[in-house]
């Protein structure tokens, strides 16, 4: 299902990293930006956003998720941690095979310099890497930010020697122009030492250093010197302080946790930070919860700590009475002290807000797909006369090819989102049933003779098909007394094509015509989402059963190739293909080949 575009309302005008995740939330690509909201606008409006790969991307984003940070240069280093633990398929992905993209600075020379490097492995040499990058996009934006905050040269070392005058870049202020004698070495020296205080983290003692030749500058009466240097000052806090932010570089690995509220929803949002920078993030929904606020959290503490790595401290945003009880089964747990605090003040209380708006804007886009849903669910009651809402859905798809390995299959949605536990398969019993109104009766027989019998019944049961599906679905519900729920059958409409839209034909009980839906209709869209689940999963299904059935008749008959050396080889190499690829030296290794089992291998998949 595509994004519902209608969320980007929801998305925070804050900098910070968003994930885009498909239907299986997997994640397809990272980002960054410096306004969320903004950035991801640019996706979804036509050619806004020009790269090749963005259709492709967008057609697959079911989700996207948004981490908030205090500045840009947090957003950079989150993203580029989150990348290297994902590798996501649509960003420039870190191989082995690949070269690695660094920041490199040749402080030895006299006239250093910073540039992008590319090396296969690391460097032995003596200058400065840092890095490397799995976006190269962002490792150009890094430098481009160095270059801006701190003029060092950016031309070759054979244009340095050259060079009778200064380049556009001095005249920009892009440059000290060193080639030229336009600064002292001092000066030079100083500036170097900034740019690598800056790329190792220590923000706040850079622009303490400028603030000291600042108003040494403005001593002396250098005034223009002190105007440029205040320029720079603002600029360094511009992308590495947001309003009430302090320096974090002291902090300690740490959880932060917030619990927000709206009823009837609990979400706890947890922030991980670790080697003095934020590294992700984990939110969990709860809804209806009898407990109180403090008693939520405690149990989530002892629940999820139990099962997860954590840190010497998680931050609390709520005092809890049994806090040094917790303190104790999780220290004993897992070996090591555990500290519960309840930040007051100071940078730790800032992290625990940053936390809690991550925790609302979550919250806050679950209410409005919350709110679409019901929508959604009561126009489809009233469209489709049904006799109640249908917050449990159940959707059946028959799968085959020239009518072999005739399978089937169930996806199950509640309150509009996929219930993949719920979901069943079925391989057709009766080889007699070489139609798929037939298949379909036996599958519908099977199932909710089960679901009868231990009250599991559906709200609702879409079936992928016409009339005839429709009526099939109707005898069996007959057959078996089901009266309580309701049934609809949804249809292509052959020989449509206005202008790619699709047309699809709704048959509903007991009426002779179809409905039709507007092609743009939101329900509609919502009804064709269910559908395709079923066939994507059905069509899936079908083509294990068959690969399976191609492997098993491919090594049944092969002499002294019995069903244990069949087990063993599969199990080895997966599959017919790699055992045909297989060196000889490889198959002799499975427990009970022998040189003869071996010829006979080659001799019959030869011609697989």
């Amino acid at each position: 299902m595509p994004f519902e575009v209608y969320l980007l309302k929801t998305m925070p005008n804050k900098p910070g990293v968003y994930l885009m995740k498909d239907r299986k939330k997997t994640i397809l690509y990272i980002g960054k930006a410096k306004n969320l909201k903004k950035r991801l606008a640019d996706y979804f409006v036509p050619k806004r956003d020009g790269r090749e790969m963005i259709p492709y991307l967008t057609s697959q984003i079911e989700t996207i998720e948004t981490i908030i940070t205090f500045n840009e240069k947090e957003a950079l280093l989150l993203e580029n941690t989150l990348i290297k633990q994902h590798q996501p398929k649509y960003n420039i992905q870190l191989k082995d095979d690949k070269t690695f993209i660094s920041l490199m600075i040749n402080h030895h020379h006299k006239w250093p310099m910073i540039r992008l490097v590319r090396n296969k492995h690391q460097s032995k040499d003596r200058h400065l890497y840092f890095g490397p990058y799995t976006s190269a996009y962002a490792a150009r934006q890094t430098l481009d930010l160095m270059q801006r905050l701190f003029p060092l040269r950016q031309c070759s070392d054979r244009e340095l020697l050259s060079r009778k005058r200064p380049c556009l870049l001095f005249d920009i202020g892009r440059c000290l122009a060193p080639c030229v004698g336009k600064c002292t070495p001092d000066l030079y020296a100083r500036k170097v030492e900034q740019a690598v205080a800056f790329l190792k983290g220590k923000d706040q003692a850079v622009t303490k250093s400028l603030k000291k030749e600042m108003e040494t500058a403005s001593k002396n009466l250098e005034f223009e010197k002190a105007h440029v240097l205040l320029k720079l000052i603002k600029q360094i806090e511009h992308v590495t302080y947001k309003e009430e932010e302090s320096s974090r570089s002291k902090i300690e690995a740490c959880d932060v946790l917030a619990l927000c509220y709206e009823d009837p929803y609990y979400l706890i949002a947890k922030l991980m930070y670790r080697s003095h920078q934020l590294v992700g993030q984990e939110h969990f929904f709860f809804t209806h919860l009898p407990s109180t606020h403090e008693e939520t959290l405690e149990t989530f503490l002892l629940q999820h700590y139990s099962q997860s790595n954590l840190p010497h401290v998680i931050l609390l945003p709520l005092p809890l009475e049994k806090k040094t009880l917790i303190e104790e089964i999780l220290s004993e747990e897992k070996q090591k002290k555990i500290h519960l605090t309840l930040p007051k003040k100071g940078e730790k209380l800032l992290l625990l807000k940053l936390a809690q708006k991550n925790g609302e804007i979550l919250l806050k886009q679950k209410k409005a797909k919350q709110k679409m849903t019901e929508e959604l669910l009561l126009d489809l009651e009233e469209a489709c006369e049904l006799t109640h809402l249908p917050l449990t859905i159940e959707c059946f798809d028959v799968s085959n090819i020239s009518k072999s390995d005739f399978v089937a299959c169930m996806v199950a949605f509640k309150e509009g989102e996929k219930e993949k536990k719920k979901g069943r398969f079925f391989k057709i019993k009766h080889p007699r049933h070489f139609n798929d109104i037939d298949a379909l009766k036996e599958v519908l027989r099977r199932h909710y003779a089960k679901a009868k019998e231990s009250h599991t019944l559906p709200d609702l049961t879409l079936i992928d098909g016409g009339k005839g599906q429709l009526n099939a679905a109707l005898e069996v519900f007959e057959e078996l007394k089901i009266a309580s729920v309701d049934l609809i059958a949804l249809c292509k409409e052959k020989g449509r094509h206005d202008k790619g839209l699709a047309f699809e034909k709704i048959f509903i009980p007991h009426k002779k015509n179809p409905i039709f839906f507007s092609p743009r209709s939101s329900t509609l869209f919502f009804l064709q989402k269910i559908r395709d689940e079923a066939h994507r999963v059905a069509l899936g299904f079908h083509r294990k059963q068959r690969e399976k059935r191609t492997i098993q008749s491919a090594l049944d008959h092969i002499p002294g190739i019995g069903p244990i050396k069949k087990k063993r080889l599969l199990k080895k190499f997966g599959s017919v293909k790699n055992i045909q690829r297989a060196k000889e030296e490889l198959l002799l290794e499975v427990e009970g080949m022998t040189k003869k089992d071996l010829l006979n291998l080659k001799t019959h998949l030869i011609d697989i």
